[in-house]
């Protein structure tokens, strides 16, 4: 019996109308789907997103649904990466394709990375499925266009010190994660003289979307500020 195979299904920012022909054809027949928690009681928005596919189903499948908590410790971390390894290569040996849902595109900051090396480390097949990235969707919402000409693109995961030089160089930049660092980032942007469009998508593709001019002040962990830098 040949082993089955890993696929990482991204599944776009919200919108289930955003999902792949693709995505949704795999997610049609994948005897088991991988969605992962950030807690034990909360659940998978990914999973949320495909519900209108496996409701259409009519044969059996069975869902993982491993707990990737949003936490620093790496050694805890770790011992939560090895229960979804050990969950997913049990499947694989039984010559089960697998599908791993991930909000966005499972190449970009996305919890798929970590399961993908350990699973492919073992000799296992694994194959990637692209999805509509959040700040690529957010761009379309909000009307913005990230780049034109030779224009530069910076993407950055959250506020950090290393933002400061990065944005010397950026015509835009996308900020991830800005709900619970507004200020900071008010504070980095305001000592950049030039001028500047500024706009905040909270919860992208959702019913629940919204979109401010400037920085976003509600607590949204999926909040994305978009800054375009303007010549003087």
């Amino acid at each position: 019996m040949s082993s089955g195979k890993l696929i990482g299904v991204g599944v776009g920012p919200g919108n289930p109308d955003l999902l792949t022909l693709k995505a949704a054809n795999i997610l049609k027949e994948v005897p088991v789907i991988c969605s992962p928690r950030s807690a034990e009681s909360r659940p998978s928005l990914a999973l949320s997103i495909v519900k209108f596919i496996l409701e259409s189903r009519d044969d059996e499948y069975e869902v993982l649904d491993p707990v990737f908590p949003m936490i620093e410790d790496e050694e805890a971390l770790h011992i939560y990466w090895e229960e979804a390894a050990r969950q997913v290569k049990e499947r694989l040996q039984q010559g089960l394709d697998v599908a791993f849902i991930t909000l966005g595109d499972p190449t970009v900051y996305s919890t798929f990375s970590y399961l993908e090396k350990k699973i492919r480390s073992t000799g296992f097949e694994v194959e990637t499925i692209p999805g509509i990235t959040s700040f690529t969707g957010c761009a379309a919402s909000a009307h913005i266009t990230l780049g034109e000409k030779d224009e530069i693109i910076v993407i950055v995961p959250k506020v950090d010190e290393r933002l400061t030089p990065i944005l010397e160089h950026a015509d835009t930049a996308v900020i991830m994660k800005t709900s619970r660092h507004s200020k900071e980032l008010q504070d980095i942007v305001g000592k950049d003289p030039r001028r500047k469009e500024i706009i905040s998508v909270q919860n992208c593709g959702m019913s629940d979307e919204k979109i401010v001019k400037g920085f976003s002040r509600d607590k949204k962990y999926l909040s994305t500020t978009i800054i375009k830098f303007k010549d003087q």
